[in-house]
């Protein structure tokens, strides 16, 4: 490593640790959950799941959450700034909101080995517990640590094997004539009027919390839109049907 990679590594550690404006209350926690499909996101089951271990852990721990933080339809290949539930979960424990942070599973804080790694990194420079609910692992701990890069490492090998095994079935399918996508069960009126916002250069964000605001259900029947929703829409058929006849 050069030195100023050596010294841009030590300004970051610097900056993190200055965050800190006040000291958490002993056994407070932080939980953060996450999903990667929009259809786990609007039935609730895997959020549901997550939940549930890690509030039976603080319960046993004696810990108390005081906050919880989801992304819902986001990969866990997305960088922690890319996230905003992740976002806001590390700024509770980094400004002493909550003493620790808690996820079900370490493929739920990350998916990327470099990005896991860097977590547990940012999370011993700091001085806050991170804690892996499903393996009952302290990461202020080496073993901790140890059996959590593990994890990070075949976590990060499943989703390539993954991502392989989707691209080459894609493929097949595309050169057998298989139309690919499957079509919208939105009302038309809806699908029209994310195309019309997305083409005047509305976010997926500003689209999903608009869609919220007027209480506009999902595909699915979900109450709530995500980003990611909203980006599936407009990149769907009926999405591109609208667009030609324009």
């Amino acid at each position: 490593m050069s030195t100023a990679s050596i010294a841009a590594a030590i300004d970051r550690t610097r900056s993190r640790r200055a965050r800190t404006t006040e000291a958490a209350t002993t056994g407070s926690a932080v939980a953060y959950l996450r999903v990667s499909t929009d259809e786990q996101a609007e039935s609730g089951a895997g959020l549901a799941a997550q939940r549930n271990a890690i509030e039976a852990v603080a319960a046993v721990r004696g810990w108390t959450i005081t906050s919880w933080h989801e992304d819902g339809g986001v990969s866990g290949g997305k960088a922690p700034h890319q996230r905003p539930g992740l976002a806001g979960a590390l700024d509770a424990v980094q400004t002493g909101q909550a003493e620790r942070l808690i996820v079900a599973k370490i493929d739920r804080l990350s998916r990327r080995f470099r990005d896991a790694v860097d977590l547990m990194e940012t999370a011993a420079d700091e001085g806050w517990p991170l804690y892996i609910a499903d393996i009952d692992a302290d990461l202020t701990t080496s073993n901790g640590r140890l059996v959590a890069r593990m994890l990070a490492a075949i976590s990060e090998d499943e989703r390539d094997r993954i991502r392989q095994r989707t691209k080459a079935a894609l493929a097949a399918k595309k050169a057998a004539g298989v139309r690919l996508g499957r079509p919208s069960t939105l009302p038309a009126e809806v699908v029209a009027r994310i195309v019309t916002d997305r083409a005047s250069g509305v976010s997926f964000g500003k689209i999903a919390a608009a869609l919220n605001a007027d209480g506009v259900p999902t595909a699915q029947g979900g109450k709530r839109w995500y980003p990611a929703t909203v980006k599936a829409v407009v990149s769907g058929q009926d999405a591109a049907g609208i667009r030609a006849e324009r």
